[in-house]
């Protein structure tokens, strides 16, 4: 099928110096990677040499099926024929391939299809997984999974992978299951790129608006004054060099803003645009050679596998879309980055497929060295359901032994698990079901699959079909948050491009519909309901309420708080059925981006596994609240007291409470403060098995101390009525409780004959505070706690002022008294002053001392 390559200038490509190798490669071993810049002719010359060399059919895998159909046209071409005769394609919708047909290119979404259905692959000689340094989901699965079909199966299967930038290393060690296969590389494009650094005169930089549907579109806005500059780039480029501009920006919306701005331009050129979500003759138009000069707006499709006629000239935005997954809410999300270093070079590589190019990168060299190598591959940052669900439909539930490029993480695969079990797709032990097989043959996410299916035998097929269509791509709702009012625009062929892209996707999607599901249950139900349950059986977690009447605040079923946007119509609705909602990082609510009004028995019905009935005791806004509640999910829908709620559970709430609370709930009388601290000084001086009572502590053991307390107590006034000195003495230790007032005395006797009460407010230092008077004689200050701690004295004035603090009493009657006497002895003329302290009679009066 290889045209004469030396009457073909047009395959005069680099890639023509390694077919030799490529051929000798795939005979033995069988499997090897080809590293080959954009340009090099890897997607087009190389299945054309093989299906020349192997026998049977060649099968390409493109991650897009914007390249599969561009690059099976460009290989028709080549070979003087038209797509569907011995070059063909299939992708999603859409075959133009026969028995004839020699070289399929698919997307890899077909190949996987593919190797579930049948993986010996009948009738395959080869297969060519281009692009794999882009890591799409499905592309390392596929890898995966030929590699694990080459050695159980089909070791005559030649398996090539192709891709411009890669780490070369661990797919080809990936590829020989553990052995290093051969990796070929080809020259250098003959043709050189002019680099023009271009960046914005002020800051400009991404701002992203997440969105809700999985593995789905967003609708993340760019800084409006990075718009400007790339249309100001566009404009410079046009005057400063020859050939159609090719523009790279991160989404159909900065698409149509960036158009917006070139709108005058039209005069003198066509303004393209080319994106995934286009009607297919739409982007045959942007792929096919032009009357008159182009500018093409496109996404990162082009990057690779795509050759735009005529492009001389690149304007990089320098942006790109990656998915996220909030993992917690079940929130999908696509943000906005800067493109990597990797990506960069992809899309100066379209400059100089056909001559020598020049491309403006919208950024610095300062940013570009601060730029990621590679783009994070899917697998890391995406929604796992859809991939764990095709590794349990190939026999290997969380990936293990096959020869995945990187491992799922741990978390996002529990995740997806869960998922699939609670759908029904999994058994406990993580097994495909036959329902999970049916699922998995729907060809699109998991969750709506599950609704497509159940949905047929609840609202008719048809129906179904149409809302799951609208629901797999959600940009065909619009600007609106409507849901049934995008479905009707769709239905009235109001945008026939949108209308049109819906309805090829409705029919692929009610052939998929299992017969044994065609059931005509519910076919009466009215639209809005029907839309609302198929929305609720694939997202029953975003089923929310409104939480105040007429208000746009919600309530979801997985207990995230979600708002309406400001003027929406269907603010105040008691029940939504959200399809798309996402929650920008940082915030605790989510935002409302389409959805359908339902009401409770429609909810009920669609969730049902999340209803349950149980009696709550909790401590709830102070005080203790028990009731029998009937939820769906978070949402309570009824709710009546309980009279004798549950002895264990009252107990709980009443503990939780004390925890929020704290141990000042109690009843402290000054005895129970002073016990408390008497005890805090044992424990210090004695450890166990003195306990410790600080807050934590006493939490911590609250069971022990308040036992009897709280197996009476049903309320907050039950708690601040527990004399808390009674209770604690629960926790003295037996038999040193007997000694408490020995070794943490309660009073100690001073000369004058006053017994004084001890503070113990510091455990690491007891306080007795007595007038100077009454200490006249002593000669050390007491100890307590077994003669280890000497207690601190506080020395008072007549007045009972603090005049000194000390433990160490000779060395104050020798030289603090003489200071205090001296100080104090005219304000206090009627009080003893002696000069010898140490040998003087204590007073408690204020008369002169006895003799």
């Amino acid at each position: 099928m290889l045209p004469d390559l030396d009457r073909a200038p047009d395959t005069d490509l680099p890639v023509r110096s390694v077919l030799p190798d490529v051929l000798a490669a795939l005979s033995a071993p069988g499997s090897a990677l080809l590293v080959a810049p954009p340009g090099s002719g890897k997607t087009t010359l190389v299945p054309l040499a093989l299906a020349d060399a192997i026998p049977g059919r060649i099968v390409v895998a493109q991650p897009r099926r914007i390249a599969a159909r561009a690059a099976a046209r460009r290989m028709a071409a080549l070979t003087g024929t038209a797509p569907g005769g011995p070059v063909g394609y299939t992708v999603r919708g859409e075959r133009r391939a026969g028995p004839a047909t020699r070289v399929e290119v698919v997307t890899t979404g077909v190949l996987l299809r593919r190797l579930q259905r049948d993986p010996e692959l009948p009738g395959t000689g080869a297969v060519l997984l281009d692009e794999c340094h882009e890591r799409h989901l499905d592309t390392d699965l596929a890898l995966a999974f030929l590699v694990e079909v080459r050695a159980a199966l089909r070791p005559d299967l030649a398996l090539l992978a192709a891709s411009a930038t890669v780490d070369a290393e661990r797919i080809a060690t990936r590829l020989g299951n553990g052995v290093p296969v051969p990796v070929l590389s080809t020259p250098p494009a003959a043709y050189p790129v002019e680099l023009v650094w271009s960046p914005p005169p002020g800051p400009a930089g991404p701002v992203t608006v997440p969105s809700g549907r999985p593995g789905g579109t967003a609708t993340p806005r760019v800084d409006p004054r990075l718009l400007d500059h790339v249309a100001a780039t566009v404009r410079r480029a046009v005057r400063e060099a020859t050939g159609d501009v090719l523009v790279f920006l991160p989404g159909a919306g900065e698409i149509a803003a960036v158009a917006g701005r070139l709108d005058d331009l039209r005069t003198e050129l066509d303004v393209l645009t080319l994106h995934g979500r286009q009607p297919a003759r739409v982007q045959d138009a942007a792929l096919s050679p032009g009357a008159r000069r182009r500018v093409v707006l496109a996404t990162s499709v082009a990057e690779s596998s795509l050759t735009v006629p005529g492009v001389r000239i690149v304007v990089d935005a320098g942006l790109s879309r990656q998915p996220r997954t909030d993992l917690a809410r079940g929130l999908g999300t696509l943000v906005t980055v800067r493109v990597s270093r990797a990506g960069a070079d992809q899309r100066a590589g379209r400059a100089a497929r056909e001559a020598p190019g020049r491309v403006y990168r919208c950024w610095s060299p300062a940013q570009h060295e601060r730029l990621a190598g590679h783009a994070a591959p899917e697998v890391a940052v995406a929604d796992l359901t859809g991939f764990a669900l095709e590794l349990a439909c190939w026999g290997h539930p969380d990936g293990t032994g096959l020869a995945l490029p990187d491992p799922p993480p741990a978390a996002a695969m529990q995740v997806a698990g869960s998922t699939l079990r609670a759908l029904g797709a999994v058994d406990d032990r993580g097994q495909v079901t036959a329902r999970g097989r049916a699922i998995a043959a729907a060809g699109t996410h998991p969750r709506l699959a599950r609704a497509l299916i159940d949905g047929a035998a609840l609202i008719g097929r048809d129906r179904a079909a149409e809302v799951v269509a609208l629901l797999a791509d959600d940009t065909l709702a619009g600007a609106g948050d409507d849901l049934m009012a995008a479905w009707r625009r769709l239905r009235g062929g109001v945008d026939r491009a949108a209308s049109a892209r819906w309805r090829d996707e409705v029919r692929r999607l009610a052939a998929a519909v299992p017969a044994g599901d065609l059931a005509p249950g519910g076919a009466d139900l009215p639209d809005d309901l029907a839309a609302g349950l198929l929305v609720g059986l694939a997202f029953p977690e975003r089923l929310a309420r409104v939480r105040a009447p007429g208000t746009g605040t919600y309530l979801m079923a997985s207990g995230t708080a979600a708002s309406l946007a400001p003027g929406s119509a269907l603010a105040g609705t008691p029940w939504l059925a959200v399809a798309v909602a996402d929650r920008v990082p940082g915030s605790s609510a989510a935002t409302i981006r389409l959805a359908v009004p339902v009401d409770e028995a429609t909810a009920r019905q669609a969730a049902e596994p999340l209803l349950a009935g149980s009696d709550e005791v909790g401590w709830v806004d102070g005080d203790v609240r028990a009731r029998r509640v009937r939820t769906l999910g978070a949402i309570v829908l009824a709710e009546q007291r309980l009279s004798r709620p549950d002895r264990e559970l009252l107990t709980d709430a009443l503990l939780d409470g004390l925890r929020q609370e704290g141990v000042g709930l109690l009843r402290w009388s000054r005895d129970a403060v002073a016990l408390r601290a008497r005890l805090a000084f044992c424990h210090r001086a004695f450890g166990q098995p003195w306990p410790d009572v600080d807050d934590r502590a006493l939490l911590d053991r609250a069971r022990d101390w308040l036992g009897p307390d709280l197996g009476q107590a049903r309320r907050r006034a039950d708690l601040e009525r527990v004399d808390a000195g009674q209770a604690l003495r629960r926790l003295l230790p037996w038999p040193q409780a007997a000694r408490l007032d020995e070794l943490a005395p309660e009073r100690l006797a001073v000369p004058s004959g006053s017994r004084i009460r001890v503070d113990y407010s510091d455990p690491a230092a007891p306080v007795l505070a007595v007038r100077v008077q009454e200490a006249f004689g002593w000669q050390t200050a007491p100890v307590i706690a077994d003669g280890r701690v000497t207690v601190l004295l506080h020395l008072l004035s007549p007045a009972g002022r603090p005049v000194a603090v000390t433990s160490d009493l000779p060395s104050f009657w020798r030289t603090g008294y003489p200071r205090v006497r001296a100080d104090l002895r005219g304000r206090y003329p009627r009080h003893a002053w002696p000069e010898d302290p140490a040998a003087a009679v204590p007073t408690r009066g204020t008369g002169r001392p006895r003799r």
